[in-house]
This record gives structure tokens, C-alpha cells and sequence, in this order.
């Protein structure tokens, strides 16, 4: 794992919401998380990384289908990201990266977080978004049920049985 490194100043350094520094040339494109100097782990998330990391390919599929973002882009973890930094602005940190090419993305994201943690606020945010799109439908049927499928969903035991299913303790981690 990469670790952190002293605050210097550079342009391609991440100052970490814990107050640790980093360079985001140390981050590796199969990385997930980090182990920092402070004691805790933090998890990384780069453009690259396909949004079925936290969710399930069909419902990325329907995501995209659904959900119309502003830049005309599918929905994905550009958006999924930008979604956590509004509810957690203080946790997450990012660096752009479109002009360095001696990395394999263009933008990167560090939270406060662990990845699995991480991973329970992406599913929690999209749960919210599935929310407010079944609140616009005039199917009564259709809101009765999936209130009734939220009342028995399990965040936690979601990302449980996905990061087991995704075996992300292996950097070549493939689509559900």
C-alpha cells in the first residue's frame, strides 16, 4: 500500500482530510484504500473505476437509463463521487489529474473513510436517489412496493455479501 508523505507543496499532493499528506502518483489504478501515517485507512477512488465497484451491473444499467446528468455523461462514479463530496464535503478530498499524464486517471478521490465504509455511504446515497425518482411517479403499486423492499434492505449486509461476491481483497476484480 501506498503510503503517505510529509506536506511539501507539490502539485500532485493530496492533503488528507485526517491532516496527512499524500502524492497521487503513489496511488496504484487496482488501490481501494490506503493505510496512512495518522493510524486509519482510507479509501481511494479514481475515475476509472466502473460504478458497479458498488453496485450491480443491471442497476448501473437502470441507473444510467434513469438518471440525467448534467454534462450529458452515463451515470457513474464521477457523479456517484460528486454525490459523496456534497453530503460529506469535509471527508472527502480530489485532484484532477487530466494534464499528468504519468497516471492512469483523471481524477482521484480520498475520503476520511475506510472502503467499505465508503462503499455503505454510495449505496445509501443511491437508495436515496431511487427515492426521490420513485417519489415522482404517479404508480401508487410501484411506491408501495419498493417502500416495502427499503423497509427490508440491509445496507450493511449489502456491501457485505458484494465485496465477498467482488472478492475486492484482489486488484483484478471483474463485474458482477
Amino acid at each position: 500500500m501506498a503510503e503517505p508523505r510529509v506536506p511539501g507543496g507539490t502539485a500532485s499532493e493530496l492533503s488528507l482530510p485526517c491532516g496527512e499528506s499524500i502524492d497521487y502518483h503513489d496511488l496504484d489504478m487496482g488501490l481501494r484504500e490506503i493505510a496512512c501515517a495518522c493510524g486509519q485507512s482510507h479509501a481511494v477512488v479514481m475515475d476509472v473505476h466502473p460504478l458497479s465497484r458498488f453496485v450491480p451491473e443491471d442497476l448501473v444499467t437502470i441507473l444510467n437509463d434513469v438518471v440525467e446528468t448534467t454534462d450529458g455523461a452515463p451515470f457513474g462514479t464521477m457523479h456517484i463521487m460528486g454525490m459523496v463530496m456534497e453530503e460529506y464535503p469535509d471527508r472527502v478530498v480530489s485532484a484532477e489529474a487530466s494534464d499528468d499524464g504519468t497516471v492512469g486517471f483523471t481524477q482521484v478521490w480520498l475520503t476520511d473513510d475506510h472502503a467499505r465504509r465508503l462503499h455503505e455511504v454510495v449505496v445509501e446515497l443511491v437508495v436515496e436517489l431511487m427515492e426521490h425518482a420513485i417519489s415522482h411517479t404517479d404508480d401508487d403499486d410501484a411506491t408501495a412496493e419498493f417502500e416495502s423492499q427499503m423497509l427490508e434492505f440491509d445496507v450493511a449486509a449489502f456491501v457485505d455479501a458484494y465485496r465477498t461476491q467482488r472478492e475486492f481483497e484482489d486488484e483484478y476484480d471483474t463485474p458482477a
